[in-house]
């Protein structure tokens, strides 16, 4: 009877996660809150290059950072000693630890110059330590660089460089020594961030949670935040947002935009842009000037000169003024089809929308990029 009841309550979620076309799942309109990636950042030497690496004059903190490494290993440079650096680069490293890494495993980690290098191809980063925003040190980097990019330069001071050569990738190259805070475990409930605030839209995901595990289990907190009651056992809570991510969600629909690129000329107008009442007339004005010389000759005997007289000609045309009649509550279907019966460009749709807008006749967000 309890496996009956069981399957009974298991069939009674599939069939409220099942959602009318056009919905979306809740995982691809919101994340938990908490759960994301953190920057890391270290300083550390990449070594081996093949004399493109830092100028001792000009990078004095690469010959320190040597120093400082061999006097670890219990070299003792001589004050009076100069060191040469072409083949060591100063460089900064950075990675993103992901949400719930544990140590042991490894991440990508990028490796750039920080000083006057020419190239990082061929080196190796030595030890570096990643530490957070919080100076705590959580993974290690070390390895060999993948760099993309290469430079060359002649004898005469010409040369040619493709990508960047001056910054390159280490993969798997950081290996994960602690963990980063997991607020995931702690508290009674978890937040669902939306990635586009809409109160509609946060509303019909408490509604659609509520719907498949009982009145209560959500509320809204804002446009953005959906709060959600989850169970205090770490693998019961796994599990309950597992269900809770693919529950099925219709979202609000965008608001009335209309974004205009005046570098390519693209429009893009969304579905609910209407136009009041308004009439708009479009047309060009074409000037044209045409320079035409004549050479004029003097009569025979005359003792004249021949002579350059300038003649000018100016034409001007107006094409046909084009009148667009929009009537209250107008759809895009219609603005689109009466730009296109008057053979319109671009162009002229973006300037009769800016017109409408002016005219307080465009119920809609004009954005230009």
């Amino acid at each position: 009877m309890r496996r009956a009841g069981r399957l009974a309550t298991m069939g009674a979620v599939l069939l409220a996660l099942a959602a009318p076309a056009g919905a979306e799942r809740v995982k691809d309109l919101a994340s938990v809150a908490g759960v994301r990636a953190n920057q890391l950042v270290g300083y550390g030497l990449v070594v081996g290059l093949d004399g493109t690496g830092d100028q001792t004059s000009q990078a004095p903190f690469t010959v320190q950072s040597l120093r400082s490494m061999l006097a670890q290993f219990g070299i003792t440079i001589p004050p009076g000693v100069s060191l040469q650096t072409k083949n060591v680069a100063a460089v900064a490293v950075h990675a993103e630890l992901p949400p719930f890494a544990k140590p042991g495993q490894t991440i990508d980690v990028t490796v750039s110059s920080i000083g006057n290098a020419k190239s990082l191809r061929g080196g190796t980063l030595l030890m570096t330590p990643l530490r957070g925003a919080d100076g705590r040190i959580y993974a290690i980097a070390q390895g060999n660089l993948v760099v993309s990019g290469f430079g060359v330069a002649g004898a005469d001071g010409s040369s040619i460089k493709v990508n960047v050569p001056s910054a390159g990738r280490i993969p798997n190259g950081a290996t994960v020594e602690r963990p980063a805070p997991d607020p995931f475990n702690g508290g009674a409930s978890l937040t669902l961030n939306l990635h586009e605030p809409d109160f509609t839209t946060a509303y019909r995901v408490a509604k659609a949670i509520d719907r498949v595990f009982g009145r209560g289990t959500a509320r809204p907190l804002d446009a953005t935040s959906v709060e959600v009651s989850a169970p205090a056992d770490p693998g019961q809570r796994v599990a309950f947002l597992s269900l809770v991510e693919n529950v099925e969600v219709e979202p609000g629909e965008a608001p009335a935009r209309v974004i205009v690129n005046s570098r390519t000329g693209t429009v893009v107008i969304g579905s609910h842009v209407r136009v009041m009442p308004a009439a708009v007339s479009h047309g060009s004005l074409t000037v044209t000037i045409t320079e035409r010389p004549e050479v004029s000759q003097p009569a025979p005997l005359s003792g004249g000169q021949t002579t350059v007289v300038p003649r000018t000609e100016i034409q001007a045309e107006q094409a046909g003024g084009r009148m667009f009649l929009f009537r209250s509550g107008v759809t895009l279907d219609e603005i689109v089809r009466a730009v296109n019966q008057v053979g319109a460009a671009p162009g002229d749709l973006v300037a009769i929308l800016e017109a409408l807008r002016a005219a307080g006749a465009l119920r809609a967000e004009l954005i230009v990029i």
